[in-house]
Protein backbone atom coordinates (compact mmCIF):
# COMPACT_ATOMS: atom_id res chain seq x y z
CA UNK A 1 0.00 0.00 0.00
CA UNK A 2 1.64 3.68 -0.92
CA UNK A 3 1.38 6.56 1.12
CA UNK A 4 -1.40 8.11 -0.75
CA UNK A 5 -3.62 5.11 -0.61
CA UNK A 6 -2.84 4.63 3.06
CA UNK A 7 -4.13 8.15 3.76
CA UNK A 8 -7.09 7.76 1.67
CA UNK A 9 -8.06 4.58 3.20
CA UNK A 10 -7.65 6.15 6.96
CA UNK A 11 -10.03 8.79 5.68
CA UNK A 12 -12.62 6.59 4.41
CA UNK A 13 -12.79 4.67 7.99
CA UNK A 14 -13.24 8.37 9.49
CA UNK A 15 -15.67 8.93 7.12
CA UNK A 16 -17.50 6.07 7.66
CA UNK A 17 -17.18 6.66 11.71
CA UNK A 18 -18.95 10.29 11.25
CA UNK A 19 -21.69 9.11 9.23
CA UNK A 20 -23.22 6.27 11.57
CA UNK A 21 -25.32 6.77 14.26
CA UNK A 22 -25.12 2.69 15.11
CA UNK A 23 -22.38 2.33 18.49
CA UNK A 24 -21.80 -1.05 17.04
CA UNK A 25 -21.19 -0.16 13.73
CA UNK A 26 -19.17 3.05 14.74
CA UNK A 27 -17.45 1.62 17.64
CA UNK A 28 -14.16 -0.26 15.70
CA UNK A 29 -12.76 3.11 13.49
CA UNK A 30 -10.52 4.93 15.18
CA UNK A 31 -8.77 2.60 16.71
CA UNK A 32 -8.77 0.44 13.29
CA UNK A 33 -7.55 4.28 11.81
CA UNK A 34 -4.12 4.64 14.04
CA UNK A 35 -3.68 0.93 13.60
CA UNK A 36 -3.78 1.19 10.35
CA UNK A 37 -1.70 4.50 10.18
CA UNK A 38 0.77 3.36 12.78
CA UNK A 39 1.51 0.16 10.85
CA UNK A 40 1.92 1.79 7.21
CA UNK A 41 4.48 4.07 9.15
CA UNK A 42 6.58 1.51 10.32
CA UNK A 43 6.28 -0.15 6.80
CA UNK A 44 7.82 3.58 5.50
CA UNK A 45 9.97 3.95 7.96
CA UNK A 46 11.82 0.52 7.47
CA UNK A 47 11.75 1.07 3.16
CA UNK A 48 13.42 4.78 3.92
CA UNK A 49 16.25 2.70 5.39
CA UNK A 50 16.88 0.68 2.49
CA UNK A 51 16.64 3.27 0.60
CA UNK A 52 19.56 2.67 -1.67
CA UNK A 53 19.62 6.60 -2.93
CA UNK A 54 20.11 9.30 -0.13
CA UNK A 55 19.01 11.79 -2.37
CA UNK A 56 15.60 10.17 -3.36
CA UNK A 57 15.04 9.16 0.34
CA UNK A 58 12.38 11.40 1.92
CA UNK A 59 13.48 13.66 5.06
CA UNK A 60 10.92 15.24 7.67
CA UNK A 61 9.38 18.15 6.81
CA UNK A 62 7.02 21.10 8.84
CA UNK A 63 3.98 22.18 8.02
CA UNK A 64 1.97 24.86 9.34
CA UNK A 65 -1.47 23.64 10.48
CA UNK A 66 -4.62 26.18 10.81
CA UNK A 67 -6.45 25.21 13.82
CA UNK A 68 -9.06 28.82 13.95
CA UNK A 69 -9.42 32.00 13.44
CA UNK A 70 -7.99 34.76 16.75
CA UNK A 71 -10.62 35.48 18.97
CA UNK A 72 -13.06 32.46 18.90
CA UNK A 73 -13.12 30.58 22.18
CA UNK A 74 -12.24 26.89 23.15
CA UNK A 75 -8.78 27.48 20.92
CA UNK A 76 -6.79 25.89 23.39
CA UNK A 77 -8.41 22.72 23.47
CA UNK A 78 -8.38 22.34 19.60
CA UNK A 79 -4.90 22.64 20.01
CA UNK A 80 -4.49 20.14 23.34
CA UNK A 81 -6.33 17.66 20.91
CA UNK A 82 -4.45 17.91 17.89
CA UNK A 83 -1.27 17.59 20.14
CA UNK A 84 -2.74 14.83 21.56
CA UNK A 85 -2.68 13.55 18.35
CA UNK A 86 0.61 13.96 16.86
CA UNK A 87 2.28 12.50 20.19
CA UNK A 88 0.77 9.43 18.86
CA UNK A 89 2.00 9.16 15.31
CA UNK A 90 5.66 10.86 15.66
CA UNK A 91 5.14 14.44 14.85
CA UNK A 92 6.58 16.91 17.33
CA UNK A 93 4.38 20.40 17.89
CA UNK A 94 4.85 23.69 18.05
CA UNK A 95 1.99 26.16 18.83
CA UNK A 96 1.26 29.77 18.19
CA UNK A 97 0.77 32.14 21.59
CA UNK A 98 -3.11 32.85 19.86
CA UNK A 99 -3.72 28.87 19.29
CA UNK A 100 -4.65 29.98 15.74
CA UNK A 101 -1.92 27.26 13.66
CA UNK A 102 0.30 24.36 15.24
CA UNK A 103 3.68 23.82 13.60
CA UNK A 104 4.08 20.25 13.13
CA UNK A 105 7.33 18.48 12.98
CA UNK A 106 7.38 14.71 11.14
CA UNK A 107 7.53 13.16 8.03
CA UNK A 108 4.83 13.94 5.57
CA UNK A 109 2.77 10.48 5.47
CA UNK A 110 2.29 11.23 10.08
CA UNK A 111 1.07 14.71 8.98
CA UNK A 112 -1.23 13.57 6.88
CA UNK A 113 -2.62 10.67 9.41
CA UNK A 114 -2.55 13.63 12.26
CA UNK A 115 -4.41 15.77 10.13
CA UNK A 116 -7.20 13.03 9.18
CA UNK A 117 -7.45 11.85 12.86
CA UNK A 118 -8.25 15.22 14.26
CA UNK A 119 -10.67 16.20 11.27
CA UNK A 120 -12.59 12.85 12.81
CA UNK A 121 -12.00 13.46 16.71
CA UNK A 122 -12.81 17.15 16.54
CA UNK A 123 -16.42 16.19 15.28
CA UNK A 124 -16.68 14.14 17.83
CA UNK A 125 -15.36 16.33 20.66
CA UNK A 126 -17.34 18.96 19.82
CA UNK A 127 -20.71 17.01 19.29
CA UNK A 128 -19.65 15.16 22.81
CA UNK A 129 -19.37 18.57 24.77
CA UNK A 130 -22.64 20.04 22.92
CA UNK A 131 -24.67 17.10 23.99
CA UNK A 132 -22.71 17.65 27.39
CA UNK A 133 -24.09 21.43 27.73
CA UNK A 134 -27.42 20.70 26.51
CA UNK A 135 -28.12 18.14 28.95
CA UNK A 136 -27.71 20.79 31.57
CA UNK A 137 -25.79 18.78 33.85
CA UNK A 138 -23.08 20.72 34.16
CA UNK A 139 -25.25 23.30 36.33
CA UNK A 140 -25.23 20.82 39.31
CA UNK A 141 -21.09 20.89 39.25
CA UNK A 142 -18.40 23.52 40.41
CA UNK A 143 -15.53 24.55 39.85
CA UNK A 144 -12.10 25.21 41.59
CA UNK A 145 -10.70 28.73 40.56
CA UNK A 146 -7.40 30.23 41.61
CA UNK A 147 -8.08 33.61 42.94
CA UNK A 148 -6.03 36.48 44.12
CA UNK A 149 -6.48 38.46 47.26
CA UNK A 150 -5.16 41.71 48.06
CA UNK A 151 -5.06 42.45 51.74
CA UNK A 152 -3.53 45.37 52.55
CA UNK A 153 -0.09 45.88 50.43
CA UNK A 154 0.13 41.50 50.02
CA UNK A 155 -1.58 39.45 47.41
CA UNK A 156 -2.27 36.12 48.30
CA UNK A 157 -3.46 33.52 45.96
CA UNK A 158 -6.40 31.09 46.92
CA UNK A 159 -8.66 28.38 45.61
CA UNK A 160 -12.35 29.32 45.78
CA UNK A 161 -15.27 27.00 44.58
CA UNK A 162 -17.86 28.54 42.88
CA UNK A 163 -20.86 27.24 39.97
CA UNK A 164 -19.59 26.13 37.12
CA UNK A 165 -19.94 28.26 34.16
CA UNK A 166 -21.23 26.87 30.26
CA UNK A 167 -18.24 28.01 28.92
CA UNK A 168 -15.72 26.58 31.56
CA UNK A 169 -17.56 23.23 31.80
CA UNK A 170 -17.05 22.96 27.92
CA UNK A 171 -13.56 23.62 28.08
CA UNK A 172 -12.95 21.47 31.23
CA UNK A 173 -14.89 18.71 29.46
CA UNK A 174 -12.99 18.59 25.73
CA UNK A 175 -9.30 19.32 27.87
CA UNK A 176 -10.20 15.85 29.57
CA UNK A 177 -11.85 14.57 26.11
CA UNK A 178 -8.13 15.19 24.61
CA UNK A 179 -6.14 13.78 27.11
CA UNK A 180 -8.07 10.56 26.83
CA UNK A 181 -8.31 10.05 23.26
CA UNK A 182 -4.30 10.70 23.35
CA UNK A 183 -3.62 7.99 25.99
CA UNK A 184 -6.20 5.64 24.09
CA UNK A 185 -4.30 6.73 20.11
CA UNK A 186 -0.32 5.94 22.14
CA UNK A 187 -1.45 2.94 24.18
CA UNK A 188 -2.31 1.47 20.37
CA UNK A 189 0.87 2.86 18.16
CA UNK A 190 2.93 0.92 21.37
CA UNK A 191 0.53 -2.51 20.42
CA UNK A 192 1.00 -2.08 17.09
CA UNK A 193 4.87 -1.56 16.97
CA UNK A 194 5.27 -3.88 19.15
CA UNK A 195 3.33 -6.60 16.84
CA UNK A 196 5.62 -5.06 13.76
CA UNK A 197 9.02 -6.05 15.54
CA UNK A 198 7.14 -9.34 16.78
CA UNK A 199 6.30 -10.20 13.04
CA UNK A 200 8.83 -8.56 11.61
CA UNK A 201 11.22 -10.56 8.08
CA UNK A 202 14.45 -11.01 9.08
CA UNK A 203 15.84 -8.86 7.51
CA UNK A 204 13.70 -5.83 8.38
CA UNK A 205 15.23 -4.53 11.50
CA UNK A 206 12.44 -2.73 12.72
CA UNK A 207 12.89 -1.79 16.48
CA UNK A 208 16.39 -0.23 14.91
CA UNK A 209 14.65 1.44 12.47
CA UNK A 210 12.51 3.02 14.84
CA UNK A 211 15.08 4.11 17.12
CA UNK A 212 16.91 5.61 13.58
CA UNK A 213 13.66 7.25 12.72
CA UNK A 214 12.72 8.90 16.74
CA UNK A 215 16.80 10.39 16.32
CA UNK A 216 16.08 11.61 13.26
CA UNK A 217 12.93 13.28 14.09
CA UNK A 218 14.54 15.12 17.02
CA UNK A 219 17.70 16.23 15.25
CA UNK A 220 15.16 18.03 12.91
CA UNK A 221 12.83 19.31 15.31
CA UNK A 222 15.94 20.79 17.19
CA UNK A 223 17.38 22.07 13.71
CA UNK A 224 13.98 23.63 12.47
CA UNK A 225 12.24 24.80 15.29
CA UNK A 226 12.65 28.39 16.74
CA UNK A 227 10.01 28.18 19.27
CA UNK A 228 10.62 30.05 22.86
CA UNK A 229 9.35 28.30 25.70
CA UNK A 230 7.13 25.79 26.38
CA UNK A 231 3.09 25.77 25.21
CA UNK A 232 0.83 24.74 28.39
CA UNK A 233 -2.20 22.81 27.65
CA UNK A 234 -4.16 24.62 29.90
CA UNK A 235 -4.33 27.87 31.97
CA UNK A 236 -4.28 25.95 35.20
CA UNK A 237 -6.30 28.47 37.10
CA UNK A 238 -9.64 26.78 37.23
CA UNK A 239 -11.09 22.73 37.38
CA UNK A 240 -13.89 20.99 37.62
CA UNK A 241 -13.82 17.90 38.49
CA UNK A 242 -17.25 16.67 36.98
CA UNK A 243 -16.89 18.31 33.79
CA UNK A 244 -13.41 17.14 33.65
CA UNK A 245 -15.54 13.16 34.46
CA UNK A 246 -18.02 13.54 31.97
CA UNK A 247 -14.86 14.22 28.94
CA UNK A 248 -13.15 11.88 30.06
CA UNK A 249 -15.65 9.39 29.81
CA UNK A 250 -16.83 10.78 26.52
CA UNK A 251 -13.10 10.74 25.52
CA UNK A 252 -12.88 6.79 26.73
CA UNK A 253 -16.06 6.02 24.76
CA UNK A 254 -15.11 8.05 21.22
CA UNK A 255 -15.16 5.80 18.33
CA UNK A 256 -11.89 3.92 18.63
CA UNK A 257 -12.06 0.16 17.01
CA UNK A 258 -10.40 -3.30 15.93
CA UNK A 259 -8.15 -4.62 13.64
CA UNK A 260 -10.73 -6.56 11.68
CA UNK A 261 -12.38 -3.77 10.70
CA UNK A 262 -9.77 -2.85 8.24
CA UNK A 263 -9.58 -6.12 6.86
CA UNK A 264 -6.76 -8.37 8.18
CA UNK A 265 -3.19 -8.33 8.70
CA UNK A 266 -0.84 -5.20 8.06
CA UNK A 267 1.38 -5.14 4.22
CA UNK A 268 4.27 -4.34 3.25
CA UNK A 269 4.46 -0.67 1.48
CA UNK A 270 5.49 -0.40 -2.04
CA UNK A 271 9.33 1.24 -2.11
Amino acid sequence: MSSDRMVARIGGLLRQAESTDNPHEAEAFMEAAQRLATAASVDLAVARSHTASREKRATPVQRVVHIGEHGKKGLRTYVLLFVAIARANDVQCDVAQSSTQVFAYGFESDIDTCEALYASLLVQMVRASDTYISSGAYRDATVDREVTVVRGRRRYRTVERAPLAGVTARIEFQTAFAHRVGERLAAVKKEAEAEAVATEAPEAGTALVLRHKEIELRDFYRSASTARGTWRGSSGRSYSSEARRAGDHAGRRARLGNQSEIGGPRGQLER
